[in-house]
C-alpha cells in the first residue's frame, strides 16, 4: 500500500469535515449538498453554506424576540460569521456556531500562511453572512479572498502602516461591510467597501485611538441596526462606540461598559455566536480558555455575564478573527 503523507491525510480529513458540515447545514432545506458528478466544493464555499444556514436560524429566532426580521437581518446588523483561527504554522481553521451557544469542531481552510499578518471577514451584501476575507501579509500587501469565487483580488500595498485592521460591518450607510485601520500615531481611518473586496480611499475618523490595546466588533450592539465597536483601554476598561451610520462621523462619543477586561489576551467578535439575534463578544484568557459574552441589544448594558465555551487550547492560535 502506498504511504500517504500527514499533510495529504490532513487535507482529506478537512475535506470530509467540510462535506459533513455543509451536509448538516442543508438538512431540512430540501436541497442536496452537491451532485455526485460534481467536484467537491472548496472548504471556504462549504463554510459559507453552513454559516448561511446558521444565519437563517438566527434571523428566525431573533424575530421571535423582536430583534430581527424573519425574512432576513436588516442591513446585516446581526451577522453570523465563523470564527477563524490561524496557528503558528500558518494553518487556518474555521469554527461554525453549533446551535447551542458554542462552536462545532474546526474545519481547515488554508495551510502554510506563515507570512500572514492578520485578517478580517466581511459581509458584502448585507445578508448577515461573510462573503470573504481581507488578508494582509508582513510585506503590507492586502488580498481579498472570496469564499465562493475561485480568484482572489489584490487590494494593494502599504497596509503595514496600520497596527490594527478591523471590519465591524457597515459603518457608512451603504450595503457592504467596511474596514477600519489604526496607524502607529493613533489615528483611525475608515475605508468603505464596494461589495467586491475593493475599497474606497480612506476617511479620517479621528485621533487618540492609540490608547486602546484592542478594538473589536461585528454588527449592532445597541438595537438600532447600526454597526458598533468596543475598545479596551490600557487599564482594562471596555468602552462602547455607538455607530451613527454616517461615514463622515461614524461613531458617537464613548460610553463605559466596565473594567477587568485585561484578563484577556484577545477579544474578538464573530457576530451572533448563540444565534439569538444579537451580536456577541469573545475573549481568550491567558490559560487558553474561550469566553462568550452574549449581547443584550441594549446600549446601557450591552453584554450578559460571561460563559466559558472553550476549556483550553485556544492559545494554539496566534490570530483569531
Amino acid at each position: 500500500m502506498a504511504k500517504t503523507s500527514g499533510r495529504t491525510r490532513g487535507r482529506r480529513a478537512a475535506a470530509r469535515l467540510a462535506a459533513a458540515a455543509v451536509a448538516a447545514a442543508l438538512v431540512g432545506t430540501g436541497a442536496s449538498a452537491f451532485a455526485a458528478d460534481n467536484p467537491t466544493p472548496s472548504a471556504k464555499a462549504q463554510v459559507k453554506a453552513a454559516t448561511a444556514k446558521a444565519a437563517a436560524h438566527a434571523a428566525a429566532k431573533g424575530a421571535k424576540h423582536g430583534v430581527a426580521k424573519a425574512d432576513g437581518d436588516p442591513n446585516g446588523a446581526y451577522p453570523v460569521f465563523p470564527l477563524i483561527g490561524v496557528d503558528r504554522s500558518g494553518n487556518s481553521y474555521a469554527y461554525l456556531p453549533d446551535f447551542e451557544g458554542g462552536f462545532s469542531p474546526r474545519m481547515q481552510l488554508d495551510e502554510g500562511q506563515g507570512g500572514l499578518k492578520n485578517g478580517a471577514q466581511v459581509d458584502n451584501d448585507a445578508d448577515g453572512v461573510a462573503d470573504g476575507m481581507w488578508k494582509w501579509d508582513t510585506k503590507g500587501t492586502m488580498t481579498y479572498e472570496p469564499y465562493v469565487e475561485l480568484e482572489n483580488t489584490t487590494v494593494g500595498g502599504g497596509w503595514n502602516i496600520y497596527n490594527t485592521l478591523l471590519s465591524p460591518g457597515n459603518l457608512g450607510g451603504a450595503g457592504a461591510g467596511d474596514l477600519l485601520g489604526r496607524d502607529s500615531s493613533g489615528n483611525l481611518y475608515l475605508y468603505l467597501g464596494y461589495g467586491n473586496g475593493k475599497l474606497t480611499s480612506r476617511y479620517l475618523v479621528g485621533g487618540g485611538w492609540g490608547q486602546y490595546t484592542a478594538l473589536a466588533g461585528n454588527g449592532d450592539l445597541t438595537g438600532d441596526g447600526k454597526a458598533d465597536i468596543v475598545a479596551r483601554g490600557g487599564d482594562g476598561t471596555l468602552w462602547l462606540y455607538k455607530g451613527t451610520g454616517n461615514y463622515k462621523a461614524p461613531f458617537e462619543g464613548r460610553v463605559k461598559i466596565g473594567g477587568g477586561w485585561n484578563i484577556f489576551n484577545t477579544i474578538v467578535s464573530s457576530g451572533d455566536v448563540d444565534l439569538d439575534g444579537t451580536t456577541d463578544l469573545l475573549g481568550r484568557d491567558a490559560a487558553g480558555a474561550l469566553w462568550l459574552y452574549k449581547g443584550t441589544g441594549s446600549a446601557a448594558a450591552p453584554y450578559k455575564p460571561r460563559v466559558k465555551i472553550g476549556n483550553g487550547g485556544w492559545n494554539t492560535y496566534r490570530l483569531l478573527f
